[in-house]
């Protein structure tokens, strides 16, 4: 059944189906929650329209408003409102940021999984998994002031460096042995073999990955050679014809400090000046369509490329050299791994691996999985020599100012 389209004003789909504001308020559109502040502005802007402004895909926002809308009431809480410390006690706290096409998913297995836990354990799960799109600020502020590790949440789960990795935020508590990977699995999928993705100190817990791949426009070739490399896209003749994914942080900041490792601060310049326009991927896929300013590669997660028309101007490109992948990292504390464990075998299970492997396409690093990905297919990652050895949030702070420079910013 059809219940909306792109064209269809976000006064009309709450109207006609109230159950889907939590995701319109869980996902960056605070105002939905209030009927008059809704009524003012939702019956002037289309679907389309609002998730461009929030850079949001309108295929993946769909799915998560068609699901709710056809769920049971008794399924997902997609707001996970719920941000109440425990003090004391058996409760666990649950902090993080999934991937769009996977959230809706995961919440719903997960809230099976602490509702069969608390109910034979006795331990009350909070938990606030919120969209990626909503951005680190989110869970930033679940941590920002905090001096006492017992203050913090029991678990985070997110992808990318940019929290993990900072001492002013997560990365002074890893330093105090907060952390602890306790998940089990004695090696990862064969997929990355030779790639080390297990943090050799132990702090770190790594259940997925997110590839950065390569979507060309070949009528906009204009005799050049398909790219098939990173170092091709720096090439001269890509300069200012390269659409690359600034907005997404997590992905783009780990495209950065690879370039860097591989090709010093001039890569990262020469990565600068290729860049056209900052896009969405849910504006990359349909480039060809623009008018002006079309863009001959855009450097997107590998989940986006599956959207692409067949037959159409745009090929997918896998790196030769691998793609880039921004790491879904998982944080335990170690004080209560006791009463955690559970939890943690949950996200690092083949259950959740194959969700977000088979319906995200965020390769699960579960060694039972097939992630119907060719093998001939690399991937280059960044490396833990690399990333201990390295203060990595002022990395990315002097690459995005290298990059930013480049651009004319």
């Amino acid at each position: 059944m059809k219940y909306f389209d792109e064209n269809t004003t976000l006064w009309d789909i709450t109207s006609s189906y109230p159950e889907t504001i939590p995701v319109f308020v869980s996902n960056g559109f605070p105002l939905m929650q209030h009927e008059k502040q809704r009524e003012k502005f939702a019956k002037s802007i289309t679907l389309e329209t609002a998730l461009m402004l929030k850079q949001l895909d309108v295929e993946t926002f769909s799915k998560l408003l068609r699901e709710a809308i056809e769920q049971d009431d008794s399924s997902v809480d997609v707001t996970l409102a719920n941000t109440e410390k425990f003090v004391g006690g058996e409760g666990l706290s649950v902090v993080g940021l999934l991937p769009c096409p996977v959230r809706i998913p995961l919440l719903e297995r997960f809230n099976g999984f602490v509702k069969q836990y608390s109910s034979t354990s006795g331990v009350e799960v909070n938990h606030e998994l919120k969209a990626a799109s909503m951005g680190l600020e989110w869970v930033e502020n679940n941590i920002r002031g905090v001096t006492d590790a017992s203050d913090l949440p029991d678990l985070f789960i997110s992808a990318g460096f940019d929290m993990f990795f900072d001492e002013k935020m997560i990365g002074k508590f890893k330093r105090q042995g907060v952390f602890k990977d306790t998940t089990t699995l004695k090696k990862f999928n064969t997929l990355f073999d030779g790639l080390d993705l297990k943090d050799p100190a132990g702090h770190y817990a790594m259940i997925g990955v997110v590839p950065a791949v390569f979507l060309v426009n070949r009528d906009e070739l204009d005799g050049r050679e398909i790219p098939r490399t990173w170092e091709d896209i720096m090439k001269p003749e890509f300069e200012n014809r390269v659409s690359l994914p600034v907005g997404d942080f997590d992905l783009f900041n780990g495209i950065l400090l690879n370039i860097h490792k591989h090709y010093g601060e001039q890569g990262v310049t020469k990565l600068g000046r290729s860049l056209l326009q900052s896009m969405h991927p849910s504006q990359m896929v349909k480039s060809d369509r623009l008018k002006t300013k079309k863009p001959i590669v855009t450097i997107m997660p590998y989940f986006f490329t599956k959207v692409v028309k067949e037959g159409g101007p745009m090929a997918a490109v896998w790196p030769e050299d691998g793609a880039i992948i921004s790491p879904i990292f998982m944080l335990a504390k170690k004080q209560k791994i006791e009463t955690l464990q559970p939890v943690v075998d949950f996200f690092a299970s083949v259950e959740v691996g194959k969700i977000l492997s088979h319906s995200g396409l965020f390769p699960s690093v579960h060694p039972e999985l097939d992630n119907h990905i060719s093998s001939d297919n690399k991937f280059m990652w960044l490396g833990w020599d690399y990333i201990y050895s390295n203060d990595i949030s002022a990395l990315i702070t002097k690459c995005e100012a290298l990059f930013n420079e480049a651009t004319g910013k």
